[in-house]
């Protein structure tokens, strides 16, 4: 099971946060072949979806998964509150959630 993170995104704003997957050790996970996905939704069954970009930082031996939404798309999503997991995909199709949560999107007050 992945960690319980809640997070907060500002309706119209760029977002990104980071990540560093740790083996039980304490040690940087080496993500070199891995793929990421991840999803907000207003419930676990909706059938509407936002997409996290997942990237991975240039030397994957670190272990840093960066999660970002574009303002295009965060000015799409209304306020309120949604559940939300980010996954990676071993290459050997080995999947592990890293994070899931409540995204509270709070509404936009400037509109340019």
């Amino acid at each position: 099971m992945g960690a319980k993170a809640n997070i907060l995104i500002d309706q119209g704003a760029d977002y990104s946060t980071s990540l560093t997957v740790t083996e039980d050790d304490g040690t940087a996970t080496d993500l070199t072949g891995y793929t990421g996905a991840g999803q907000i939704r207003k419930h676990y069954a909706s059938a509407s979806a936002y997409d996290f970009v997942v990237t991975f930082s240039a030397d994957r031996s670190n272990g840093v998964v960066t999660l970002s939404l574009g303002r295009a798309v965060t000015e799409t999503i209304e306020a309120g509150r949604y559940v939300y997991d980010v996954e990676i995909t071993s290459s050997a199709n080995n999947r592990t959630r890293l994070v899931e949560g409540i995204a509270t999107i709070t509404p936009q007050v400037t509109k340019t």
